[in-house]
């Protein structure tokens, strides 16, 4: 889901729901062990990965989504389903412990809880547009190109590829320490991400039945 922290800046209001949703920040602490071996050959990871994106049409999937926040003694746990649908099409719905809705698509961001609802314009606004380009680059894999703003780290284990971003200027710093990103060996889907902040906290969003290039229909993504 950065892609990101950005936002919270400008929109106070939602602060707290951007939070759960793209806290997008995390370094490595015992909360989850993740690989440490050195990823052996980064250049193929990068071109299989590149691969399968390019021949993946849309992705849908259940999600558990774990927040901890330092005020807290314990952590908050969220779950809904996510949909992507090329182009830049990103709908995530929150089904427990709330409902919640947010929808990227055609430019614009839909946001509704309850009977609350508000649209914002991507292309008004440098930070939305980095949020969506964050968030289809991890979906996509794009972002490990993206070496100007992140320094980028490889590593696995026998089931999972790994990659961490720590980002590059200070500013980002502030918000979000490092994003870590999951990949199922087996076919190089997400399966998770995980967001560290800058005070610690993190929010970490696991993929669960995923499917590959399923027909979702272009009215999933309409903000009506």
């Amino acid at each position: 889901m950065q892609i990101c922290c950005l936002i919270l800046k400008l929109m106070d209001k939602y602060r707290k729901k951007f939070m759960l949703f793209f806290g997008l920040a995390l370094s490595l602490n015992s909360w989850t062990q993740v690989p440490a071996t050195p990823m052996h050959d980064k250049e193929a990871f990068r071109s299989e990965l590149q691969t399968m994106s390019s021949g993946v049409r849309t992705i849908e999937s259940d999600f558990i989504q774990e927040k901890k926040l330092s005020v807290l003694s314990g952590t908050i746990i969220s779950r809904g389903h996510f949909c992507y649908k090329k182009e830049n099409n990103i709908r995530w719905e929150y089904l427990q412990p709330y409902r919640y809705l947010i929808i990227l698509s055609q430019d614009k961001i839909f946001i509704k809880e309850e009977n609350n609802q508000k649209q914002y314009d991507i292309q008004s606004n440098r930070m939305f547009q980095e949020m969506n380009r964050f968030i289809s680059g991890c979906i996509q894999g794009d972002i490990l190109k993206n070496d100007r703003d992140y320094k980028v780290g490889y590593f696995e284990d026998n089931r999972n590829y790994f990659v961490t971003l720590v980002p590059v200027s200070e500013k980002m710093r502030e918000m979000l320490s490092e994003v870590q990103i999951w990949f199922d060996r087996k076919d190089l889907t997400v399966s998770r991400i995980r967001m560290m902040e800058s005070g610690g906290d993190y929010t970490r969003i696991d993929f669960t039945d995923k499917k590959l290039n399923t027909d979702i229909p272009l009215e999933k993504f309409s903000f009506r």
